[in-house]
């Protein structure tokens, strides 16, 4: 197939990129040339930005398009209408963040999703890219979706996915756990042991995605993992048991953190307070994607090479996880208290 990512040099893109390659494609990729421009020698490169110079797109065609790249619906819109004629399949990766009312789990496809008056559009129009794109991200990714459903009807894959996992992992939040265990010592948990998590490794996100574009796919699949329940006291015991054999997890009630000011998802990566009552984000269903042939790789996999690309980063400066100074002061605090 000839296939045209639009970005495919950053995380989930590198990885549809080279997935793709192994599997026989021709590929054609649509980016600003910004980022580690030196990948994929092998294939051809459109320079421009979807944000108003589309103009290296004119007059191709492709078998199918696959958009890991897309935040802004107007820019979306944009792509989408100039493609329609030129593909066949239009790939659009979206979000579980479009999902709202979050109070229950096991959310699926039809669930509710966030939506936005019209004249908050066009307030978030008037704003910097980055800026709207923070302050409405779930809610504009379902516009997104949206736009390519209009301009593909019939002919588009919508993919939601939850926390992407592995190499390349520009958020911190999966190898912040992985780091900080095999560092070693005292480790802060946060709150409940068998509050449920979930994340997908990028490789495998990939390979499904590209497997559902072969097969010309249409429709919107939920897109997480892994197969079965995964609890954080799960997930951080698979951690100890693969790369620290010198921890001790401490785990730390949720009113004493909140308490300490330690905060879900950006001090302690993939936990949501209960007191936030959003069960439903991180208890995604799944089952439509696996049905259609979504699998994963074992978790010790997805561990062991994060930890090896972690290893080769010079990033001084963390996205996310607790600073070591206040993980050990609230540590410090717990264990006088005796609790």
């Amino acid at each position: 197939m000839k296939l045209l990512i639009l970005g495919g040099t950053r995380f989930l893109g590198r990885f549809l990129t080279e997935t793709a390659l192994q599997n026989g494609h021709e590929v054609t990729l649509f980016n600003r040339g910004k980022t580690e421009p030196e990948l994929f020698p092998e294939v051809e490169k459109l320079i421009g930005d979807r944000n108003g110079d589309l103009e290296a797109l004119r007059g191709r065609s492709w078998d199918a398009v696959i958009d890991p790249s897309g935040y802004l619906p107007w820019s979306v819109q944009e792509s989408a209408e100039l493609l329609t004629d030129s593909a066949g399949h239009y790939t659009f990766i979206s979000s579980a963040s479009v999902y709202d009312q979050l109070d229950q789990p096991d959310i699926d496809e039809n669930h509710s999703v966030g939506k936005l008056p019209q004249e908050r559009i066009e307030e978030l129009k008037a704003m910097e890219p980055a800026q709207a794109i923070a302050e409405n991200y779930g809610e504009l990714k379902y516009l997104c979706e949206k736009e390519v459903e209009r301009v593909f009807t019939g002919r588009s894959l919508i993919v939601r996915p939850g926390l992407i996992v592995g190499p390349f992992d520009f958020t911190d939040r999966f190898s912040y756990w992985v780091n900080r265990i095999a560092k070693g010592g005292e480790v802060l948990a946060p709150g409940r042991r068998d509050k449920e998590i979930q994340f997908i490794d990028v490789r495998d996100l990939a390979e499904w995605i590209i497997r559902m574009v072969e097969s010309k796919v249409y429709g919107t699949y939920n897109a997480t993992g892994p197969a079965t329940e995964l609890t954080m006291e799960e997930f951080l015991d698979r951690c100890k048991e693969t790369v620290g054999d010198r921890v001790d997890i401490v785990w730390v009630e949720e009113k004493f953190l909140l308490g300490h000011e330690v905060n879900g998802w950006t001090d302690m990566p993939l936990w949501i307070p209960d007191s936030a009552n959003m069960p439903g984000f991180l208890s995604v269903n799944i089952q439509k994607a696996m049905d259609a042939g979504l699998k994963f790789r074992p978790l010790k996999e997805t561990i062991l090479d994060t930890l090896k690309w972690e290893s080769s980063r010079s990033v001084t400066e963390k996205k996310a996880g607790l600073d070591p100074a206040k993980e050990k002061a609230v540590l410090k605090d717990w264990n006088e208290k005796g609790l």
